[in-house]
């Protein structure tokens, strides 16, 4: 008989799973606000640019990303 001690991650496989859900919500969120570019830069598309997919569902999107990796990181794993 051993008495090793045994190892206790900090994060279980559910905390892996809502971390990697927020980075996906997260990345989606940014790349939802690239664009607006033109090619020629003498002229400005004010629609494309200022979108309201770029301007309030991105912004959101990144805030909920972060809110989900955030209860990722505070949820308990270890059953009492």
């Amino acid at each position: 008989m051993s008495n090793k001690p045994t190892i206790e991650f900090a994060f279980t496989k559910p905390n892996y799973i809502w971390l990697i859900i927020g980075l996906a919500v997260n990345i989606l969120g940014f790349v939802l606000m690239i664009g607006g570019a033109s090619e020629d830069f003498s002229q400005f598309n004010e629609d494309e640019l200022f979108s309201p997919l770029r301007i309030t569902l991105a912004p959101i999107l990144v805030v909920v990303g972060y809110i989900i990796m955030l209860y990722a990181i505070m949820k308990s794993s270890h059953k009492k």
